[in-house]
C-alpha cells in the first residue's frame, strides 16, 4: 500500500472508532480509546511475562494447585487494596486522581482526573477489581519465575488480610460490647 491508501484507511478507521464510540456512549463520556489502550498495554505486559517464562524454561503445571489458588487469591486482595485505596500508596496515584475523601479504615476515596490520558489510568489505579487482574497475572508470573520468593510475598500479604480481618472484627466486638 502506497501512502495516501495508508492514509484514507486510517481516517476511515478513525471515523468508524469515533461512530463506534458515540453509538455506544448513549451520550455519557466514556474514554473507549484509554480503555483500548489499558487492554493492550496488559496484552503487552503478559506477552512479556510468558516470553520471559517460557526464556526460562520453566515447565507449567498441568493445573494449579488449590492451595496456591487460595494464596493467590487472598495475596491480590490485599496488594489490589493496598495499591488502589490505601493512604500511603497515594503519592502513586496523585498524579492521575482527585482526593475526595477518607473511604473505610485507613483507605481513600479518590476520582480519576477528567484529561483523557490520566482518566483510564486514574480509573485502573482506583478500582481494586482492575488493579487485582494486574496482580494476580504479576503473581502468577511471579510464582512461575522465582516461586519461593513469591510465594513468601504473598504468605506476608495474606498475613496482612489477616491482621486486617482481626483489626475490622477486634473493633466491631468492641463498638458492639461498649457502645462506642
Amino acid at each position: 500500500m502506497d501512502t495516501a491508501t495508508d492514509s484514507r484507511f486510517a481516517g476511515r478507521l478513525h471515523r468508524l472508532l469515533q461512530r463506534t464510540g458515540r453509538s455506544y456512549s448513549a451520550r455519557n463520556d466514556r474514554p473507549l480509546g484509554g480503555y483500548l489502550a489499558a487492554m493492550t498495554g496488559f496484552a503487552a505486559y503478559t506477552a512479556a511475562w510468558a516470553t520471559a517464562v517460557r526464556l526460562r524454561g520453566r515447565p507449567l503445571p498441568d493445573r494449579p494447585e488449590p492451595w496456591d489458588v487460595v494464596l493467590t487469591s487472598v495475596a491480590t486482595f490485599r496488594l489490589s487494596r493496598l495499591l488502589s485505596k490505601a493512604s500511603v500508596t497515594s503519592p502513586l496515584r496523585a498524579p492521575f486522581t482527585r482526593y475526595v475523601g477518607p473511604q473505610g479504615p485507613a483507605e481513600l476515596h479518590e476520582e480519576a482526573q477528567p484529561e483523557d490520558g490520566k482518566r483510564t489510568v486514574g480509573e485502573l489505579a482506583t478500582c481494586p477489581f482492575c488493579m487485582s487482574v494486574w496482580v494476580a497475572s504479576t503473581l502468577t508470573a511471579g510464582q512461575l519465575l522465582w516461586p519461593r520468593a513469591t510465594r513468601t510475598a504473598m504468605g506476608a500479604l495474606a498475613a496482612v488480610a489477616g491482621a486486617d480481618t482481626l483489626q475490622l472484627a477486634y473493633s466491631a466486638l468492641v463498638e458492639k460490647t461498649t457502645g462506642e
